[in-house]
């Protein structure tokens, strides 16, 4: 890799790190590429994304940013999950790494917020976003339905009332 080509790498690391509210350092030797492919898929599927790096070019992009204080973990066969979710890519790498011992969750980053490895499993265990959306749709909904049940059946008494009466008449 010539200087224009690592300069463009760290340029785009930079932009990473700053788009994105969560970065997980894990360490992944010894997975295959068709396991690196299907962590891969997995994290795309929920608007995360895996990405491999030089460690060297990853601590000189992520100077200036708010994951500074990850630097002490990049050492080694390092890999970054992140995503603009607070808990996409912490729950993917997560659940993957439940299944897979090759790949190794060192620690994180919340918007700045140094996390060790129980914290990112704790995150991984809250619900996404859009779980927490459908629930809040739930909640506000089911009065509602409730409501116009209880209207309903004063009229739907009377009509069986009516129709009895019609029946033996």
């Amino acid at each position: 890799m010539d200087r224009a080509q690592k300069a463009k790498a760290v340029e785009e690391l930079h932009n990473i790190f700053e788009e994105n509210e969560l970065v997980v350092v894990t360490h992944y030797s010894g997975l295959t590429v068709a396991e690196m492919s299907d962590l891969r898929n997995k994290m795309r599927e929920t608007g995360a994304n895996f990405k491999v790096t030089k460690n060297t070019l990853a601590l000189r992009a992520m100077e200036g940013t708010q994951f500074e204080g990850l630097k002490d973990l990049f050492s080694g066969p390092t890999g970054m999950a992140v995503s603009q979710d607070p808990v996409a890519a912490a729950k993917i790498v997560y659940n993957y790494a439940k299944d897979n011992e090759k790949l190794v969750i060192l620690g994180g980053s919340l918007n700045g917020e140094i996390l060790d490895k129980s914290a990112v499993e704790a995150l991984a265990k809250l619900p996404s976003l859009d779980e927490l959306r459908s629930k809040i749709i739930s909640i506000i909904s089911t009065p509602a339905t409730r409501v116009a049940t209880v209207m309903q059946a004063p009229a739907s008494q009377m009509a069986r009332v009516l129709k009895a009466y019609a029946d033996k008449g």
